[in-house]
């Protein structure tokens, strides 16, 4: 029978890659085609986005302290652990890095919406950064799913 540590693992890794799938490539971008005003959806998408990090943080946070408590120093030889940790970095540069540029900018732009103001060029190149970073950390969230189903 699992442990509820190990039943745990599982959970986590669930709801933080699960999440940023389903939030990512399937809420965000039904809140653009869906509402009228892109300004409205976008800030609903970037809070659920700002959720799904906040999970996944803890979630790294937990697989990583699990895996040391669990296999000790040979933790560092299994590509689960690298994997949640670097899906961690990539979450944390996207929420703590790109996310705190993106929203200085829409405030520098007020009282106008920052796609409506001389920041606009600088937001888009920024919002690239934080969807390529995205994109990175689902890709390696496969590979994260994939490697906690065998169990390694």
């Amino acid at each position: 029978m699992r442990s509820v540590a190990e039943a745990l693992q599982s959970i986590c890794v669930t709801l933080w890659v699960g999440g940023m799938w389903a939030i990512g490539f399937v809420v965000a971008p039904q809140l653009f085609a869906r509402l009228g005003d892109r300004v409205i959806a976008g800030a609903l998408a970037g809070r659920l986005l700002t959720i799904v990090a906040w999970l996944g943080i803890a979630c790294a946070v937990y697989l990583i302290a699990y895996r040391a408590a669990r296999f000790g120093a040979a933790c560092l030889k299994q590509g689960f652990f690298w994997m949640t940790a670097m899906m961690l970095l990539l979450v944390l540069a996207g929420e703590l890095g790109v996310h705190a540029i993106m929203e200085g900018l829409r405030a520098q732009a007020l009282p106008r919406e920052v796609m409506e103001s001389v920041f606009r060029d600088r937001f888009m190149t920024w919002h690239g950064v934080a969807s390529g970073l995205y994109v990175i950390q689902s890709v390696l969230g496969f590979v994260l799913v994939v490697l906690h189903g065998k169990g390694r």
